[in-house]
C-alpha cells in the first residue's frame, strides 16, 4: 500500500466507515443490548432483580479497572492489531454468555462482554479516528458516532426478536458469529493505525494553488501529552467527572428502563420504542454537535448536556403517560448525540495523539466504572421501596455537579 493509492481519495474516510462498524459491534456489550436480557435471566434462574444488578455491576466494575491496560496496549501494539484481538476474543464470549448457568458464569460473562464490548470495541475505533484527524477530528468522530446509534437503535429491537423467536442462547450466538465473520476480517485487512504509516498526514491532501500537482498539507501543530503530564491538570480530573456522571445515571436507568416504565404501568413496548427514539434523535444531533466542536470549546457542550440530564430524570420521576415517555426519547436523544462527540473529541483536542490510548483508556476505565454503579442502586431502592422515585431523586445531584465540573474544565496549557 503506498501513498500514491490514496492521492484522490484520503483514506481517513474508510477508517471512518470501519470505526463506525467498530462502535456498532460493540452492542453485545451495551446497557442498551443487556437490558433486553435481564428478565431473561431472572425468570430463567430465579434471580432477584437485585442480584442482577449487583452481579452486573461487580462484572462491569472489574472490566473497568481492566482498561487502563488495555489503554496502554493501544499505544504499544496501534489499533490495527487490537481491534482484531479484541473482535475475536469478544466474539468467543458472546458464546460463553450463551451456556451461562450460574452466577459465577454470569460474572465472568459480562466481565467479558462489558470489557470487550462496551470498553474495548468503542475506545479503539476513536482513539484509531483520533489518529487520522485533527482539523476536521470533530466531523470525523460524529460520523463514527452513526455507528453507535445505529447499534442503540437495533440491538434492543433485535435481541427482542432473537429472544421471542427462538430464546436468549440463541441470541448470544447469533451476536458471536456476526462478530467473527463481519467485523474481525474488516478490521484485519482495512484499518491502517496512523496516516503516517501510509505516506499521508491527517486530515488529508491539498491542491497547490500554483498547479495541478497534489501533496501532502502541512500537518496541524499539535502539542502532545503523557498521561502522567495530563493527570496533573485540573482539566483532566474536571473531563473524568464529565463522562462519569452520565455513564453512571444513564446506566441505571437504561439497565432497568423496562421494569421503570412498567412501575409507571407503561408497557415494555414503549421502553424499547423510547430507546430506539433515543437512537434515532441522537444521530442527527451527533452530526451537528461534530461540527460545533469545531467551532466552540467542548466543555460547553457537557454543560447543555447536564441540563438536559437534569430534565429527564424530572421526566422520569413525573412518567405517567406516552407524551412525556416520547419526550424523554427526544431529550435523550439530544443528551447522548452531544455527549459522543464531545467525550470522544475533548480528550485528543486537549492533550495530543501521541499518548492518545493510555490517556483516553483512563476516561473508558472511569466510564466503565461508573456504568458499574448505575444499576446497583437503582435494583436495590426498588427492593426496598417498591418505587425508582427515591433514587431518582438522589440522581438529581449529579447533573448539578457536571455542569460545575464542565465549566472548570477548560483546555490546559503546556509550558
Amino acid at each position: 500500500m503506498t501513498k500514491q493509492i490514496f492521492e484522490k481519495f484520503y483514506y481517513g474516510w474508510v477508517i471512518v466507515v470501519i470505526a463506525a462498524f467498530g462502535v456498532f459491534f460493540s452492542g453485545p456489550g451495551q446497557t442498551y443490548s443487556n437490558s433486553i436480557f435481564v428478565d431473561e435471566y431472572i425468570d430463567a434462574f430465579g434471580w432477584s432483580r437485585s442480584e442482577v444488578s449487583g452481579l452486573y455491576s461487580v462484572a462491569t466494575l472489574i472490566a473497568g479497572f481492566v482498561m487502563m491496560i488495555v489503554g496502554r496496549f493501544i499505544d504499544r501494539f496501534g489499533q490495527r492489531t487490537m481491534m482484531v484481538t479484541v473482535g475475536l476474543l469478544f466474539s468467543l464470549a458472546c458464546f460463553f454468555n450463551s451456556v451461562v448457568s450460574t452466577m459465577w458464569m454470569f460474572v465472568i460473562g459480562f466481565f467479558l462482554i462489558r470489557l470487550l464490548g462496551q470498553g474495548s470495541m468503542t475506545l479503539i475505533p476513536n482513539t484509531l479516528v483520533a489518529q487520522w484527524f485533527i482539523e476536521k477530528r470533530g466531523r470525523a468522530v460524529s460520523l463514527v458516532s452513526l455507528g453507535s446509534f445505529a447499534s442503540a437503535m437495533l440491538f434492543p429491537i433485535m435481541n427482542t426478536w432473537l429472544i421471542q423467536t427462538w430464546d436468549w442462547q440463541f441470541a448470544w450466538r447469533f451476536w458471536g458469529i456476526i462478530l467473527l465473520i463481519v467485523f474481525v476480517p474488516m478490521a484485519l485487512f482495512g484499518v491502517r493505525n496512523r496516516p503516517e504509516d501510509v505516506g499521508l498526514v491527517p486530515d488529508g491532501f491539498e491542491k497547490k494553488k500554483d498547479n495541478n500537482s497534489t501533496v501532502n498539507q502541512k500537518p496541524v501543530s499539535e502539542i502532545n501529552w503523557k498521561l502522567r503530564e495530563a493527570n496533573k491538570t485540573r482539566a483532566f480530573w474536571m473531563i473524568l467527572i464529565c463522562i462519569g456522571i452520565p455513564a453512571l445515571v444513564n446506566t441505571g436507568v437504561t439497565f432497568h428502563i423496562i421494569s421503570i416504565f412498567t412501575f409507571h404501568e407503561l408497557r415494555s413496548e414503549i421502553a424499547a420504542t423510547v430507546l430506539s427514539l433515543m437512537a434515532v434523535v441522537g444521530i442527527p444531533m451527533s452530526l451537528v454537535s461534530g461540527f460545533i466542536t469545531e467551532k466552540i470549546k467542548t466543555n460547553y457542550l457537557f454543560v447543555i448536556i447536564f441540563i438536559l440530564e437534569l430534565i429527564i430524570l424530572v421526566l422520569l420521576i413525573l412518567l405517567a403517560n406516552t407524551f412525556i415517555a416520547i419526550t424523554i426519547g427526544i431529550l435523550w436523544g439530544i443528551a447522548n448525540g452531544f455527549g459522543r462527540i464531545a467525550t470522544n473529541v475533548i480528550w485528543p483536542d486537549y492533550f495530543g495523539r501521541k499518548h492518545i490510548g493510555s490517556i483516553n483508556g483512563v476516561g473508558a476505565t472511569v466510564m466503565v466504572a461508573a456504568s458499574a454503579f448505575g444499576p446497583l442502586p437503582f435494583g436495590v431502592g426498588y427492593d426496598i421501596f417498591h418505587s425508582y422515585t427515591p433514587v431518582l431523586l438522589i440522581s438529581l445531584v449529579f447533573p448539578f455537579v457536571g455542569v460545575i465540573a464542565a465549566l472548570l474544565a477548560n483546555k490546559p496549557g503546556k509550558s
